[in-house]
């Protein structure tokens, strides 16, 4: 009876260690975050990033992962242009530069939102719209590096972000061109 319960326990122990040692990629859904994260500067927090967000935890496809990431880079950029707008409302000593950055952000916005309409189309051009962005928050993180206050500090912890999530638009826009290895992982 030793015997069995020995068994018992060493197969229990090895079913475990089997699971624990089973590769992320092995889940069906998880190919397709694999394919956008492998082409992320910053691997890790795209695979946290996207295993982690509702909309993007479990795609059921390149195409639509790719959308969400779109969408969800473009919520972003469309909350820190409502902060910069409110921010230039109450404060007139950050009027100035915060409506400029305000347009940046608001150029983002139509450069992720036109990109999200040729992913499927055209992912070469929906990866040059988001690359476009690319450029405008390099522009804000030059223009406000120079402020110390907390409204400032806030939107450089928010731009920070922003190239992050700008980074994973463009990895997703890669993974869905057409041309790339992908296309087999495309629905």
């Amino acid at each position: 009876m030793a015997t069995f319960s020995a068994l018992s326990t060493f197969a229990a122990a090895a079913l475990t260690l089997q699971l624990l040692l089973v590769p992320a990629s092995a889940s069906p859904h998880l190919k397709y975050i694999d394919a956008i994260c492998d082409r992320s500067h910053d691997q890790d927090y795209c695979v946290k990033t996207l295993t982690s967000n509702p909309p993007t935890a479990a795609p059921i496809g390149l195409n639509p992962l790719a959308e969400a990431v779109m969408a969800l880079t473009i919520a972003h950029a469309e909350k820190t242009a409502a902060f910069l707008d409110e921010t230039a409302k109450k404060d007139p000593a950050l009027q100035t530069s915060f409506a400029e950055y305000h347009k940046a952000y608001l150029a983002v916005v139509a450069d992720l939102k036109s990109a999200n309409l040729k992913l499927k189309q055209s992912p070469d051009t929906a990866h040059y719209d988001v690359r476009a962005s690319t450029d405008q928050m390099k522009r804000v993180e030059g223009l406000v590096a120079k402020n110390n206050d907390q409204a400032s500090t806030t939107l450089k912890e928010m731009t920070v972000q922003m190239e992050k999530l700008l980074d994973l638009a463009a990895s997703a826009a890669d993974a869905v061109d057409d041309d790339d290895e992908n296309i087999h992982r495309r629905v």
